[in-house]
């Protein structure tokens, strides 16, 4: 079985982290850089809450859009050598 189909029956266990993105544009474009730069180390992210949001403001103008999120991907088994 390949292990997308096997990811589809049971995804025995799910990881949680905390990230968090910052962008100069937007704070969708926090959240999905922080995604971009999780998905080059992490396999199969299944999900994400943003937890909150805030902005630095510099000069009565927002400068910086930050996220916090809680990212879940799938653990994936343990390879066994044989």
């Amino acid at each position: 079985m390949s292990p997308k189909a096997e990811h589809a029956k049971a995804p025995g266990v799910i990881r949680v982290i905390e990230l968090v993105g910052v962008s100069d544009k937007s704070w969708s474009d926090a959240a999905q850089q922080a995604i971009a730069r999780a998905a080059k180390t992490l396999r199969h992210i299944t999900g994400v809450d943003v937890l909150h949001s805030r902005a630095v403001v510099r000069d009565g103008r927002i400068i910086e859009y930050h996220v916090n999120l809680k990212v879940a991907f799938i653990v994936e088994p343990a390879q066994i050598e044989t």
